[in-house]
């Protein structure tokens, strides 16, 4: 079949008059790949028709299994370059392809990509014929390597596109899109105070010929489309860097004022604009103090959210908008201030939104250890020493113009039972130093007495008393004493959690076994009510981010009530249920809308006469119905909480209702229990 991919031609006003605009064209490239796994029997084995994103391991996920194919498998699409296209270049950009990609072109081999969760683009203009049919074969696999991230962790490696895929086309002059996968364009705030901000704006040019009359002009407008500054410099070398001065700039806030600028680069040659990037960046300054947290633009911020794998049931990690979007919408019921992208760079949108809804960002390269499985998660290698540092050289060149990132990730859970790599993270930390001088790094440890307190500028630690070992009021004598030790380092808690199923329930609260079968939703409740009564008591704590936002696939578990599925969300994998402890963090976090919740409703069968009802709200005054009776008003606690004992309920079906007012506006939720 014959894939046509449409010229356009847009006129537009340029620079110095009225010109034709040849910037690039940029045209995805999501349906109609042939899919089939690599047989080496069969050639003739056979093939799919699917739409990226893409894995093969979607039918797995759904149906919960406790092994997932890690293999090789190929995508081929034939696409039609038009004779109009004579003489531009050509560029296959990918936003992701787990683990491993080996991109042909007409049979011939064009480049191979390390690493399932960065970009990366090849250009492909000597392999493709203008005017004919252009085949493309992108070989993907994501079995296990030594000299691949992750090597290791608890996390399902879904192979396959799992993001998009698109065909760029320039002129022979352009921004380069091949700079480590980054948009060529490099904005940099500094100096930055109510009167003024600096900003460097570094523009990464590829071209045939320099001598060529090339310009960039850089344009900077505010969030009302006006200019507020421009600059049109000649393009001498293959960096091109601009200065400008933002009088009183609108900083960006974080949740309360998320304002975001816009850049607009154009390359010109003569009058004409033969390419444009357009980004959007942010102003702001923040800084961690190891005593009293986090700070954006000098004034405290608690930092409280989530972990969050890109992983739903159905569809793995080939994530579409909606899935991103969907996501978003219950980050912003908890009212997040902060999120930790678990374990390696997440897609491009959610990065975009983050921005936008003001949410500061942990972002990290998937360099993990065991997290308690087999596997040490690193090997004193060079081709691993290459592969790692280039993941954290794309990481930080694809997402440097993003405000909302405030953190680089090194490492999550390293251990240093063979060779130490210690040495190798310090090195690590140099590097994303180099890359980018504003923002601080990080790592999430689980060790007591770690080798790596000294890797990073600020450190978390993923601590699990009351799960897996311990009892839940251990962590904050922890951390007390963990503070203690290292007075000047800024510390935080990077995963606390527990299991829980939404089927399964305990009328008294007794630590269950986190390996058994039996993880009930009660346990998780009370986990977090008491982890979040410590950790609010602590300033010094920069963040705290809760392991984890959503049930996800990870086929070394077998517990709770599904195989291969780690349920420690607080949302269920298909995102239809939020769990109690969800809402308890919504009555905690979010001031900006009424929470009333009735715990424990799912526990509906009941065989006990005398019960407790429990209440999360942020509401003053909240009123107690049982069968229509009224037990009296009750206003929460500090941790948001009401509690009425002894409740009575009579035999067969009981309604349970709560009230209350939001100013003017009354709020009810209800529930019904089945006395036995």
């Amino acid at each position: 079949m014959k894939f046509i991919i449409p010229f356009l031609v847009v006129l537009t006003i340029g620079i110095n008059g009225l010109t034709q605009d040849l910037s690039r064209k940029i045209i995805p490239l999501s349906s109609d790949w042939q899919f089939s796994f690599v047989n080496n029997i069969n050639k003739h084995s056979l093939s799919s028709t699917v739409t990226i994103p893409h894995t093969w391991n979607a039918d797995e996920v759904k149906n919960s299994k406790t092994n997932y194919q890690r293999t090789n498998a190929v995508y081929r699409k034939r696409i039609f370059l038009d004779r109009e296209w004579t003489n531009k270049r050509f560029f296959l950009f990918f936003e992701g392809a787990n683990s491993v990609a080996n991109v042909f072109v007409n049979k011939r081999y064009v480049g191979e990509h390390k690493g399932g969760y960065t970009k990366f683009c090849f250009e492909i203009t000597p392999f493709v014929h203008v005017g004919e049919n252009n085949d493309i074969n992108v070989m993907v696999s994501n079995t296990y390597r030594l000299d691949v991230l992750p090597m290791s962790g608890d996390f399902n490696v879904y192979g396959g596109l799992h993001r998009p895929v698109s065909l760029i086309v320039t002129e022979n002059n352009c921004i380069s899109p091949l700079f480590s996968g980054s948009p060529g364009v490099f904005i940099t705030p500094k100096n930055i105070s109510d009167q003024s901000a600096d900003v460097e704006i570094k523009t990464v040019l590829s071209v045939k010929n320099l001598s060529t009359s090339l310009e960039v002009h850089t344009t900077i407008f505010n969030a009302n489309s006006q200019i507020v500054s421009q600059q049109t410099l000649p393009a001498n070398h293959t960096d091109v860097m601009s200065h400008h001065v933002l009088k009183n700039p609108h900083l960006w806030n974080g949740r309360t004022d998320p304002y975001l600028y816009k850049v607009k680069v154009e390359l010109l040659q003569g009058k004409q604009v033969i390419d444009t990037v357009t980004q959007f960046f942010g102003v702001r300054t923040f800084n961690v103090d190891a005593n009293t947290g986090f700070y954006l633009n000098g004034r405290p911020l608690d930092l409280h959210g989530c972990c969050f794998h890109e992983d739903v049931e159905g569809r793995g990690s080939a994530y579409t908008i909606s899935d991103y979007e969907n996501d978003l919408k219950l980050f912003n019921e908890l009212d997040v201030t902060a999120l930790r992208f678990a374990h390696y760079p997440h897609g491009a949108p959610m990065y975009d939104l983050t921005d936008k809804n003001g949410i500061i960002v942990w972002t990290e390269i998937p360099f993990i250890g065991s997290g308690g499985f087999v596997g040490e998660g690193y090997v004193n290698s060079e081709a691993l020493h290459a592969h790692v540092q280039n993941m954290l050289v794309e990481m930080i060149r694809q997402n440097y113009n993003h405000p909302s990132i405030c953190f680089w990730g090194l490492f999550n859970e390293l251990t240093a039972n063979f060779d130490s790599p210690a040495p190798f993270i310090k090195h690590l930390d140099s590097l994303a130093h180099a890359i980018d001088s504003t923002r601080l790094t990080t790592c999430a440890d689980m060790l007591d007495n770690s080798p790596f307190d000294s890797v990073s500028d600020v450190k978390a630690w993923n601590k699990y008393f009351g799960w897996y070992s311990g009892k839940v009021n251990d962590i904050g004598a922890w951390f007390d004493k963990l503070h203690q030790k290292l007075p000047q380092k800024p510390i935080a808690i990077s995963e606390y959690g527990a299991g829980a199923s939404i089927y399964q329930h305990m009328d008294s609260v007794v630590q269950p076994a986190p390996t058994s079968k039996f993880h009930p939703e009660e346990w998780q409740t009370f986990y977090h009510e008491n982890y979040w009564s410590e950790f609010s008591k602590r300033p010094y704590l920069w963040g705290k981010f809760i392991w984890v936002f959503a049930d996800f696939g990870s086929t070394g578990r077998n517990e709770g009530d599904t195989v291969g599925i780690n349920d420690k969300g607080l949302v269920t994998y298909d995102r239809s249920t939020k769990k109690d402890a969800f809402y308890f963090y919504k009555a905690n976090w979010n001031t900006k809308e009424p929470t009333l919740y009735i715990t424990e409703r799912r526990d509906s069968i009941r065989h006990n006469k005398i019960t407790v009802v429990r209440i999360f709200s942020n509401l003053p005054d909240i009123t107690l119905y049982v069968n229509g009776k009224s037990f009296g008003k009750k206003s929460p606690d500090e941790m948001k909480r009401v509690v009425w004992e002894g409740v009575t309920l009579q035999p067969g079906k009981n309604t349970i209702e709560a009230r209350a007012m939001n100013g003017k506006t009354g709020v009810r939720d209800s529930c019904v229990w089945e006395l036995k």
